[in-house]
């Protein structure tokens, strides 16, 4: 069962209907927000690391109004519940989390829009159920972030170090900010982010307490990452998905920012088994946000692939597609 919550304040430049949504699970609840008509094409919006469904402000506005987006706040993020004590975050938690909200929203087939982190889940997903996708937009992101083997052991121990350690930790109040030196903070942690793109983020980013405002975020999704796979299971992985796959990147992002040196190679190889398949690739100008500082960059890419992947094909009874 979803709740949805009717009173959200509508962006001045946004003519979609937007209403705020609320998931049940084990946990808690996992937040998010919708746009557009009940009855539209399902796309589901993910975002990525540390940031919240805030991200998708400016971009979904400019994007096919004939389609339903459901941003989610993924757990530990924005205003969803953070995980239970003494678990890790993870891809396929993750994945597990988006197959609950598209079981309660009783979507049957949908598209995937993600961003860095949510391009990877997005990624995950599409593989584990290709069944279920019937497109998927990369933004930033490569669907799949492979791990030297060589690595792995070493990567694991730290991610459970980390945790363990954390744990030890005699629990203290979380720091209290005015806004104005959160907006500082995030913006000195992300200096690729506009002012506005970060007071978008800061929108499901913060919660009031007394004195000021504090993150929202759990400190748990900083700690290294313990499940890793290998460029050849990454591939193997890609290969299983069936939707159709845009993947755009930013000059300024992703890879000239995080990506070290070997992991390059990585992801030319991924790349390659994206255009391998017939999926497409494209560049733009701009810095890993530029989704959210710089919409109007990336939605043409967008709108045209939605346009001629999901909204040229009609839904039969059967949750299949049929081309118009």
């Amino acid at each position: 069962m979803i709740r949805v919550l009717k009173n959200v304040r509508n962006l001045s430049t946004a003519p979609m209907k937007q209403t705020e949504l609320s998931v049940p699970v084990p946990w808690g609840e996992i937040r998010g927000k919708i746009w557009g008509p009940d009855h539209g094409r399902p796309v589901l919006c993910l975002h990525g690391w540390a940031d919240n469904c805030g991200t998708f402000n400016t971009l979904i506005p400019l994007l096919p109004k004939e389609c339903r987006y459901v941003a989610v706040d993924l757990p530990g993020h924005g205003l969803s519940s953070h995980r239970p004590p003494g678990v890790f975050y993870s891809f396929p938690s993750y994945v597990a989390d988006i197959h609950r909200v598209v079981d309660s929203l009783r979507w049957r087939r949908f598209s995937i829009l993600g961003h860095s982190m949510g391009g990877n889940i997005a990624g995950m997903f599409s593989a584990l159920f290709p069944e279920m996708v019937e497109a998927c937009v990369m933004l930033d992101s490569y669907g799949f972030i492979p791990t030297d083997p060589k690595d792995v052991a070493k990567i694991m121990r730290q991610g459970m170090d980390e945790l363990l350690q954390f744990e030890k930790k005699p629990e203290k109040s979380e720091r209290v900010y005015t806004y104005e030196k959160a907006v500082e903070r995030l913006s000195a942690a992300n200096p690729t982010l506009s002012e506005a793109s970060a007071c978008s983020l800061l929108e499901r980013g913060l919660v009031q307490v007394e004195g000021g405002v504090v993150f929202s975020r759990d400190f748990r999704i900083n700690l290294k990452n313990i499940v890793r796979i290998s460029l050849e299971q990454s591939l193997e992985l890609l290969s299983r998905i069936q939707a159709s796959v845009l993947v755009v990147l930013a000059d300024e992002g992703f890879e000239k920012i995080f990506a070290e040196a070997d992991q390059k190679k990585f992801t030319s190889a991924i790349l390659q088994g994206y255009k391998h398949k017939n999926h497409s690739v494209a560049t733009v100008p701009g810095g890993h946000h530029v989704h959210l500082n710089n919409p109007e960059l990336v939605a043409p890419l967008v709108c045209e692939f939605l346009h001629s992947k999901v909204l040229s094909s009609t839904v039969r009874a059967d949750g299949l597609t049929t081309k118009l």
